[in-house]
Formats: structure tokens, C-alpha cells, sequence
């Protein structure tokens, strides 16, 4: 007995100590994360608790959390095991934001002059309903079989899509929505929000105001190494810079997204491992840093808020989108955009039309080719803060698409040998999510 007793002390002893060290310091990073996804989720599209903990937090670890919704005050508090209690405030016009407790609550704060586009016409150019359209060439059976195909059967949670949509020549041609959501859902895009942020360099460029070939305007760099580092380079992410983007460990990107008051400053403040354009190396904390830069074009934050909203978001009429900021007031560019299945496609489509929407040129046709062409050492697979298929990572799908790509599978998808966009938001990405599958299916499901 007292052997035994001696054996289950140290196991105790070893397992506290395992704690201690390697489950402790996640602690802070669940709750947060926890906290910022009820708080979006509730707030943005008015999801209720028990949907988000069985979806949106439905994640090893993140599922420890408890969490609190206070509607009056519009925030949620966090704790794992009643450890470590984050909060999350949400501010109309700005969304969800994770807080710490040096952030006065109590401060003023600005938010975007919204314009959001309002007219009789229908989807795409307008928000009235769409034409009927039918397409000889299509093979509707075929079309709607392989978008069924996109979802799970009830009670299964394996494939996990929340929404397809299908446009084909600007008319929608297939549409589908899971249980708990439609049309008016908003959805986080995760990292599609990198493509928005991109594209305002774009824009920024056709108004002469920028130029992405020119080294970063950034004046800590300006005395070492990195004074060499051009904007396209951070675009590219080909930048040098260091940075470890895991989701699954305390790292750069997890300590930047739950723990940093300005997100841009993480990565602004990494050394230089390696000459630019040697390297590729994905990074949330470089689009995060694009933003900064971003807001250092203007002359006040209010015109830096602005512009997101009137050059590209409500010019287009993606009136149901959000992108939320950080502590410091800057857009979280790398992740935080929120939108409805429709409003995302309409940024799909702008890209499909080479930045022309509706005869107005946002951007250069020459920005389009830029983002969708592989930078060196991606193998293909990545261009201007756009996934690529140049590589055939998706064998059977055309070589020609590139797409928006959020974590857990989000996806804007263009197609410019098909005239089509394909959305697919979900909760499951590739390999447990079949793209390649997908996507083809639906293509041969149109007859050129």
C-alpha cells in the first residue's frame, strides 16, 4: 500500500508539473480566443451561445471554455476551469474586441462613416433579390448534386459547410445554406480578410498614392537590414522577417491575435532572418503590418477608417461587412472580417471583372494579375495575399483559379476561364474538407 501510495504521489506530482509547464501558459490564449469568438459571433450575427460553443468554439481546448454573454454591458467574459478570465467588448461600427486590463472601456473612440450602397438593382450591383437565370450549358442536376454533396447529412459533423454559393456570368446559379444559416448570416472569413487588406494597396495605386515597388515606409527599419524590404515583398509574404504561424502552440501568431494591444507593432519589431524574396513564409503578423501602413497613409484615423469602408467595402455594396480592430484602432487585416455568403462572393466577383465593378475601375487591371501570379519560392501557391492554383495543388480543378483562403475553410474562389466565383464557408478545410472534389465537380458541372 505505501508503494503504491509513493507511485501516485509522484504520478500526481508529475502531472501537476506537466500542467504547470505545458497547459498553464495556454490557458490565457483559450480563454481569449474563446471570449472573441462568442462575442463576434453573438454581437456580428446574433448567433446564440449554444450555437457557437457546438460550432464556432467546437475546437480541442477552446471547448474548456466557459463563457459569459452580458447583453446590456455588450461584452463576454472567458475562463478555463474559472482560470484566467479574458473579456471581449463589441462597439457598433468597430465589432468584437479582445481587451486587457490596461484598455479604458471608458474612452472615446471612432468609427467608420459608413455609405452603404442602397439602389433597385438586383444582386450583384445592388442588394434587391437576383434575376432567374437559366443557362443552357449547365447541367443543373449535376450542378445542385455536387453542392449538396458540400454538406453533411443530418447529424453528422463531417464535411461542416455553412453556405455555398455558385455565380456563374454574374448570376447566381446554385445556393445553399446549413441549419442556422442564410443569406443575412455574417461569417468570419479569418484569413480571406488578408485579401481585402491587399487590395488596398491596389487601390491606393491606382490613385497614384502608392507605390508597392518602393522599400516599406517604415522608419524603424530604415538603419538595418530590413531598410530593404519592399512592400510587394510583405505582400508576397516574402519579406524575410521572422515569424512562426502555428495554431496549435503559444507562437507568434496566437500571442499577436490574444495577447497584443497593436497587432501591426508583433511583426514591425521581428528581425530579419533572411533577404527578401528568398523566402516565402506565411505571416498574419505581415498583413497585420500592412494595415499599419495602411493607416500611416492618412492624416487622421477617422480617413484611415474611412477608406476601408468607402473605396472598396461600400462601393461595392458589401454593406453586411465588418472588419474589427484591435486595442490601438487598427483594422485586424489579417483575420477579422465578417461578411454574408453574398457580400463575400461580390469581392470574388470584383477580382473575376479585374477590379471594374459595375464600368467604375477600383483598381488596375494589372493589380489582379499581380495578386494571382506566384511569387518566388511559393511553389505556386501564393501571390499578393491570394492562394493560387498554378502549382496543381488542386489536381483536377483549372490552373487559372486563385482564391481568398480563411482558416477552417473559408474560401472566395475565382475562376477566370469559367467567368465563376465559388464561395464555401465552413468549419472544416482540406484534407477533411475535399476542394479539389468540390471544385471540379462543379465546374464540370458547366459546359463552355
Amino acid at each position: 500500500m505505501k508503494k503504491f501510495l509513493k507511485i501516485f504521489t509522484v504520478v500526481v506530482l508529475v502531472l501537476l508539473v506537466y500542467l504547470r509547464i505545458a497547459v498553464y501558459p495556454q490557458l490565457d490564449l483559450i480563454s481569449g480566443f474563446s471570449a472573441k469568438s462568442v462575442a463576434s459571433g453573438h454581437f456580428n450575427d446574433n448567433r446564440s451561445l449554444e450555437i457557437i460553443e457546438k460550432g464556432d468554439n467546437d475546437i480541442p481546448k477552446i471547448d474548456w471554455a466557459s463563457n459569459t454573454i452580458n447583453d446590456a454591458g455588450k461584452f463576454v467574459t472567458s475562463t478555463v476551469f474559472g482560470l484566467k478570465e479574458r473579456k471581449a467588448i463589441y462597439r457598433e461600427g468597430l465589432g468584437a474586441t479582445l481587451i486587457n486590463d490596461n484598455f479604458d472601456v471608458s474612452k472615446p473612440y471612432e468609427v467608420p462613416k459608413r455609405n452603404k450602397l442602397q439602389n433597385n438593382l438586383p444582386f450583384p450591383y445592388g442588394n434587391n433579390e437576383p434575376k432567374d437565370s437559366v443557362f443552357s450549358n449547365i447541367d443543373y442536376a449535376k450542378l445542385n448534386a455536387a453542392v449538396a454533396n458540400a454538406f453533411d447529412e443530418k447529424g453528422e459533423k463531417e464535411k461542416r459547410t455553412r453556405s455555398v454559393i455558385v455565380i456563374y456570368k454574374n448570376k447566381i446559379i446554385a445556393e445553399k445554406y446549413d441549419t442556422d444559416f442564410d443569406k443575412n448570416s455574417r461569417i468570419l472569413g479569418w484569413s480571406m480578410t488578408k485579401s481585402i487588406t491587399a487590395t488596398y494597396f491596389g487601390i491606393l495605386e491606382k490613385q497614384g498614392k502608392f507605390d508597392i515597388n518602393k522599400p516599406a515606409p517604415i522608419k524603424e527599419w530604415q538603419k538595418d537590414e530590413r531598410a530593404i524590404i519592399r512592400t510587394s515583398d510583405l505582400l508576397h509574404m516574402n519579406s524575410g522577417l521572422e515569424w512562426e504561424e502555428k495554431y496549435d502552440k503559444i507562437c507568434d501568431a496566437t500571442k499577436m491575435l490574444f495577447q497584443a494591444e497593436d497587432m501591426g507593432q508583433v511583426q514591425l519589431e521581428k528581425p530579419a532572418k533572411f533577404p527578401p524574396n528568398l523566402h516565402w513564409n506565411y505571416s498574419s503578423g505581415t498583413t497585420n503590418l500592412l494595415s499599419k501602413i495602411l493607416r500611416n497613409q492618412f492624416k487622421t484615423h477617422q480617413e484611415y477608417l474611412d477608406f476601408w469602408y468607402a473605396s472598396l467595402i461600400d462601393k461595392i455594396g458589401m454593406n453586411s461587412m465588418i472588419v474589427e480592430s484591435d486595442m490601438a484602432g487598427n483594422f485586424v487585416g489579417s483575420s477579422y472580417g465578417w461578411a454574408t455568403t453574398r457580400d463575400w462572393a461580390k469581392f470574388g466577383l470584383l477580382y473575376l471583372h479585374k477590379g471594374n465593378w459595375n464600368g467604375e475601375q477600383l483598381f488596375n487591371e494589372s493589380w489582379a494579375k499581380f495578386v494571382a501570379t506566384p511569387t518566388n519560392t511559393s511553389n505556386g501557391r501564393y501571390g499578393g495575399q491570394f492562394w493560387l492554383n498554378a502549382g496543381g495543388y488542386l489536381p483536377d480543378v483549372p490552373k487559372d483559379m486563385f482564391y481568398a483562403s480563411g482558416f477552417q475553410g473559408q474560401m472566395v474562389a475565382v475562376f477566370p476561364s469559367q467567368d465563376l466565383v465559388i464561395v464555401r464557408m465552413g468549419l472544416k478545410e482540406n484534407p477533411d474538407f475535399d476542394f479539389n472534389g468540390f471544385l471540379s465537380e462543379v465546374v464540370l458541372s458547366i459546359n463552355k
